[in-house]
């Protein structure tokens, strides 16, 4: 687990972590170079890469392909030494036997930790598991996608009951071994009182700067998707750059001004 000591070193010096969910080696690479202290492989690629419109079509086959993915691109790197944190799909960890399995195939294609949602019986009991067979755990409380059928909002923790809950929930979750829990849209106040109240870090995705650390799916604050999520900041407008490119292409391929000599072979005399 020494590669994870950064998530708690963090948190016991007051340091920001910067955590990046990605799904791919070359961008695992610059990230990772860029100074990125974790990647996350999230089952977020569903509806950034694999065009569904929600998390839950993601396979046990889809994760352990694009983890594999950015655990190489990691490890090309400059800095290898950053940690690759996957996520468990839906359905993935219904029972200890699953969650074994599944967790243990995360692991062996690159995963140095998993990721699981809820803090349901069913999510504690996976949690326990997964550490049992050796695999470090992080949770995923508020607005979890995999149960966003069941939700009536996106933003969780508005009000006492909901707070408190959640802060149940978290203890629950540190209590059953999680090394650390990211908070998804959880209200300001709600995510600062269960920052102070765990020994863990939390990693915050719209829930506020008390977070221990920070998480933004690459494709969003790089400028390349069409979100415009309240809790995101775009960093550049990557979109704007690969579509100009794009169109240099294919106005040159019509024209014919691409290729030209430099870019082919003359046969030999």
């Amino acid at each position: 687990m020494s590669l994870l000591r950064i998530f708690q070193d963090r948190k016991n010096a007051a340091q920001k972590l910067a955590m990046i969910s990605l799904y791919d080696a070359p961008s695992a690479k610059i990230a990772c170079e860029s100074g990125a202290d974790a990647l996350l492989v999230g089952d977020s690629l569903g509806n950034v890469v694999l065009g569904f419109d929600s998390t839950i079509p993601v396979t046990m086959a889809d994760m352990i392909r694009h983890t594999g993915a950015v655990a190489r691109g990691a490890k090309s790197s400059s800095r290898p030494e950053v940690p690759v944190v996957a996520d468990l799909p839906f359905g993935s960890y219904s029972d200890k036997k699953s969650a074994a399995k599944n967790g243990v195939a995360l692991m062996q294609n690159g995963a140095h930790a998993l990721k699981l949602e809820g803090g349901s019986t069913l999510s504690l009991r996976a949690v326990e598991t997964l550490v049992q067979t050796g695999a470090p755990v992080m949770g995923h409380l508020g607005f979890t996608p995999q149960s966003s059928l069941q939700m009536n909002n996106i933003v969780q923790g508005r009000n006492c009951e909901s707070a408190h809950r959640l802060l149940r929930e978290a203890q629950s979750l540190e209590d059953a071994g999680c090394f650390a829990i990211v908070l998804e849209a959880v209200a300001l106040e709600t995510a600062a009182e269960i920052s102070l109240e765990l020994s863990i870090p939390t990693i915050g995705i719209g829930a506020g700067a008390a977070c221990d650390g920070q998480v933004l799916v690459w494709h969003d604050l790089i400028g390349w998707s069409d979100h415009n999520f309240r809790f995101v900041k775009k960093y550049a407008d990557a979109k704007s750059m690969l579509s100009q490119a794009t169109q240099e292409f294919v106005r040159e391929t019509q024209s014919g001004a691409f290729p030209s000599e430099e870019n082919g072979w003359k046969r030999d005399a």
